[in-house]
């Protein structure tokens, strides 16, 4: 034999062999995968002969299925639209869940461990129960409250979030961000028609997909005084206490203002009025003061800087994927302290960067008496047959403050609402303390409106804590809407009503 022809012959057996390896492989080590894809048509076919269980709250079924006859047995339906898709998110045909119903797949789908008694169970019976059913921590007035408030409200904003919370327990009481989306297209069973609906939301310049309570972080504005007030008074400082003010600051290059001529002018003011009136000066003055390590820390010691946070189930640690809100270095190159830099973040702005859900806890840590409850949104997983499987815990999240610091910023932010920025606020028949926020951002855009908050019944108990956003606010006194929504959803978690 010749050259050419064993050089052929060798090419040929290593192709074969080649060949053969592959088969091994696509046939042994990747058969389950295969076998398991959501691309896999029997897959998806055998995904639908299921049931999968419901997503609700309060009683109301907000994700639930219905018999087609078709191919694909049941089709997921959100009976709401828009108003809880960015918490439910959608279960799209051969793609990835997102929202809860992502976070929640197996235990919907009936593939959780939590479930095998019940899959044991159908393999004797021959019963094709379904899955579990997921009941959230929201209460539905509140949302159709928050929901109402900011698609409707005042001076026109399309883009904000608002988020309620327990202060005593961390259960997620609304969350609300808008635009929002209607998850119904999204899931229909002719894929190309669901592809094409789904195209069109993401290519909106108003990114309805993002859910901004946990996903956005903007400036905050005056709102991060409470962090401010909060390492002052955790450093010596008294609500008594004067700091320096005055009509301007200048520091390191940058001219600080009060809102307002008639807003503090002269030279000292105490820290609680300083708060009251939402000082510039003075607190500009007062980060600079504490150094920028004592504000980060502080910041931190609330919430800042968390890059694990999620919003979702307790048991499992799955949820929402919640974005970290940021202070900014605050430094210059060679890593001394940018006193600029701290002057202006100091009133949330510069390069500080926060999410609602964190304004909300921060808020609720106040009411709650310096101890933060981690977050949450699954209240309790039933069984296909109702019974129940778990039921939420409350859990410490951290102590930020203590429980003096904690009462000396709830009187301060009492003050806010009943002599200051935060007087659209106020709820009849409970003592509401809060912030207001008036964030600018880009050059020549209208500034973001924020209000945090909570509210006391007559009992003295705290029933909800809150933080309101809303995006590019025409009109000036662009957290006086933030503040009036805010009342009205803490009114409807109170169960006043949310008119």
């Amino acid at each position: 034999m010749n050259a050419p022809l064993r050089r052929a012959g060798v090419v040929v057996l290593v192709l074969f062999g080649l060949i053969f390896a592959n088969l091994n492989w696509v046939q042994v080590y990747r058969a389950d995968d295969y076998r398991t894809h959501e691309f896999n048509r029997r897959v998806m076919v055998a995904e639908y002969e299921t049931p999968r269980g419901v997503i609700e709250a309060g009683g109301k079924a907000l994700a639930q299925n219905k018999e087609t006859g078709d191919e694909l047995k049941y089709l997921r339906v959100y009976p709401e639209g828009k108003m809880y898709a960015p918490v439910l998110g959608y279960k799209p045909v051969g793609l990835g869940a997102t929202g809860i119903e992502a976070s929640e797949n197996d235990f919907l789908s009936g593939a959780s461990d939590k479930l095998f008694a019940d899959r044991l169970s159908n393999m004797f019976t021959g019963d094709n129960a379904g899955g579990g059913n997921v009941v959230l921590s929201v209460n539905p007035k509140a949302q159709e409250a928050a929901w109402k408030q900011m698609n409707n409200n005042q001076r026109n904003v399309s883009r904000g979030a608002a988020v309620a919370i327990d202060p005593s327990t961390g259960a997620i009481q609304a969350m609300v961000s808008m635009p929002s989306f209607d998850p119904n297209p999204l899931v229909d069973h002719d894929m190309e028609a669901a592809q094409k609906a789904y195209k069109a939301l993401d290519a909106d310049e108003d990114d309805p997909l993002i859910n901004r309570a946990v996903g956005a972080t903007l400036p905050p504005g005056s709102v991060f005084k409470v962090i401010v007030a909060a390492s002052a008074l955790q450093n010596g400082y008294k609500t008594s206490t004067e700091i320096e003010a005055g009509s301007v600051y200048r520091e390191g290059g940058a001219t600080i203002r009060n809102s307002e001529d008639e807003v503090c002018p002269g030279s000292q003011v105490t820290l609680k009025e300083a708060l009251t009136e939402s000082c510039n000066t003075g607190f500009s003055r007062l980060g600079v003061a504490l150094g920028a390590d004592k504000v980060k820390e502080s910041a931190k010691a609330f919430g800042f800087e968390d890059e694990a946070l999620k919003v979702g189930d307790l048991d499992s640690g799955t949820g929402l994927t919640v974005a970290a809100s940021r202070t900014g270095a605050i430094a210059n190159p060679d890593g001394t302290t940018d006193t600029a830099a701290l002057a202006q973040s100091s009133l949330g702005q510069r390069d500080v960067r926060m999410t609602p859900l964190q304004g909300a806890m921060i808020a609720a840590t106040v009411a709650n008496g310096g101890r933060q409850m981690r977050p949450y949104l699954v209240q309790k997983l039933l069984g296909p047959d109702r019974r129940t499987i778990y039921t939420a815990e409350p859990d410490e999240l951290r102590e930020p403050i203590s429980s003096g610091v904690a009462d000396d910023l709830r009187d301060m932010m009492v003050s806010v609402v009943e002599n200051g920025t935060g007087k659209r606020a106020k709820i009849d028949g409970f003592t509401v303390g809060g912030k207001t926020g008036t964030a600018q951002n880009a050059e020549g855009a209208n500034p973001h409106g924020w209000f945090i908050g909570f509210a006391f019944d007559d009992s003295g108990k705290a029933v909800s804590a809150i933080c309101v956003m809303l995006e590019n606010v025409p009109g000036g006194h662009a957290s006086a809407e933030a503040a009036r929504i805010a009342g009205l959803i803490m009114k409807a978690a109170a169960g006043r009503g949310g008119d």
